[in-house]
């Protein structure tokens, strides 16, 4: 992990402890040929669905084709609503909406934001998944009848 990014993201998490935010989000389930694609953050641990936050002013799809252009290059095709979240951790009343897509082009260009990303098999998913990631994508592959609320 690099260590400014990381130092950010604890500071935010800190702020986020006094200021507990209402936060808007977005997560992508890219999925081709029994595989998905996800993403390691220069701040975080895990892997992820790749996704950020929504702007003021930006629609929650501006969002995800925003958030896909910009970490990894990707233009991205008709997007299918799986559902609706709410997560509470790192003290933040985070609202995540993920959005599936099998139509899509990657560049392979990130940002500063992203170490690592890759296609990984729905069977062969690493070990380091975050825990949130892992039910959306059991979800997606159990084929359960979208969109879906619930709590992330």
């Amino acid at each position: 992990m690099r260590p400014i990014p990381r130092l950010l993201y604890i500071i935010n998490r800190l702020r986020w402890q006094i200021t507990k935010p209402i936060t808007v989000g977005v997560r992508l389930i890219l999925a081709k040929d029994q595989t998905v694609f996800l993403v390691k953050h220069t701040y975080q641990r895990h892997w992820y669905l790749p996704g950020g936050g929504v702007r003021k002013g930006e629609t929650i799809e501006e969002a995800a084709r925003r958030e896909a252009a910009e970490e990894f290059g990707a233009k991205l095709g008709r997007l299918r609503l799986c559902g609706i979240y709410t997560n509470f951790y790192e003290h933040k009343n985070d609202h995540v909406v993920v959005f599936s897509c099998d139509d899509f082009t990657l560049t392979g260009e990130t940002d500063s934001e992203i170490e690592s990303f890759g296609f990984f098999g729905f069977d062969d998913l690493p070990r380091d998944i975050s825990p949130g990631s892992l039910r959306r994508i059991g979800e997606y592959v159990s084929q359960n009848s979208y969109p879906m609320v619930g709590m992330w």
